[in-house]
C-alpha cells in the first residue's frame, strides 16, 4: 500500500486527538532545553524512555505511538526535511502540541510536549484552535 502525505497527515491528526487532553502542568522541563536530538525513532523513544508502538513503517515517514511517566504521545520520523514540514502544515490544522526537531515530531498534549522538550529539545509548534469556531 503506497501512503500519500494526506493519509499520513490524517493519521497524525486521529493520533493527536485521541492523545489531547489534560497537560501535566510541567514548567521546570521548559526552564531548560538541551541541544535538539537526532536520530531514529528508535533512538529518540529510548532517550524519553517509551517503547515505541508502530503505526507507520515507510520509506517516507515512520511513526509509533508512545508512553512514558509524561503520559501518551505520537514519535514520527522523516526521510526529508520537506516531508516533516508538509506532515507537520497538514496536521496542525487539527490542533495540538508538536515539539520540532531536524526530521521528527512528537505529538501530544502541552505537558507532555513540554515535558518531552526538556529531553529532546526542539521547538514547540501549536497547532490551530479551533474552540473558539462555533458550528
Amino acid at each position: 500500500m503506497r501512503l500519500t502525505r494526506p493519509m499520513l497527515a490524517a493519521a497524525g491528526a486521529a493520533a493527536v486527538l485521541a492523545l489531547t487532553g489534560c497537560g501535566t502542568g510541567n514548567s521546570d522541563a521548559a526552564a531548560k532545553v538541551p541541544v535538539t536530538a537526532t536520530g531514529s525513532l528508535e533512538s529518540l523513544a529510548a532517550q524519553v524512555k517509551c517503547k515505541p508502538n508502530m503505526q507507520t513503517d515507510a520509506d517516507e515517514i515512520r511513526q509509533a505511538l508512545c508512553k512514558n511517566a509524561d503520559g501518551r504521545f505520537v514519535l514520527a520520523t522523516f526521510a526529508t526535511d520537506r516531508g516533516q514540514r508538509e506532515w507537520i502544515n497538514d496536521a496542525e490544522d487539527y490542533g495540538g502540541y508538536y515539539l520540532v526537531g531536524r526530521k521528527w515530531v512528537a505529538v501530544g498534549d502541552d505537558g507532555v510536549v513540554k515535558a518531552l522538550r526538556g529531553t529532546l529539545g526542539g521547538d514547540v509548534e501549536i497547532g490551530t484552535n479551533h474552540t473558539a469556531h462555533h458550528g
